[in-house]
């Protein structure tokens, strides 16, 4: 590993991940980042229509089958899943930061390296399992 490769910190040198990796989960997160907007349109377009609570065929997967067959989200729901989705739109915003300080993959907590695995499904994760479940243990999640 070169040099350059290396972030210093108090407790000591942590690695990185590659200039490569750092692409390919940019890749990933601007993939993430891309559909997480269009579904956060969407949401907000069902919280702003004027008329029904229907949504359009262009969001199933916001879609619920109420008892008369109807495809429903209420405006409630679907402002605290555009709420819940604008804070996924933040976290993916701030790896990509991350990525520019080639920060991204390093815990925030351990100083190690977040697995490969990890970041793959959780783009945006900060910690590694052991500092989640170590913080969890101290109520401090």
């Amino acid at each position: 590993m070169a040099e350059n490769d290396k972030i210093t910190a108090p407790e000591g040198p942590r690695v990185r991940y590659s200039d490569e990796e750092l692409e390919e989960f940019r890749a990933i997160i601007n993939d993430m980042l891309s559909k997480a907007r269009k579904e956060y349109d969407t949401l907000r377009r069902v919280i702003t229509h004027g008329g029904s609570n229907d949504i359009e065929d262009t969001a199933p997967s916001f879609k619920t089958v109420e008892d008369d067959g109807a495809f429903q989200l209420t405006k409630e729901e679907a402002g605290q899943l555009a709420q819940r989705q604008y804070k996924f739109i933040q976290n993916l915003e701030a790896a990509l930061v991350r990525i520019e300080n080639k920060t991204y993959g390093v815990c925030r907590v351990t100083g190690e390296l977040i697995p490969k695995e990890r970041l793959r499904l959780v783009p945006h994760a900060t910690l590694t399992v052991k500092a989640k479940e170590m913080l969890a243990s101290k109520g401090k999640n």
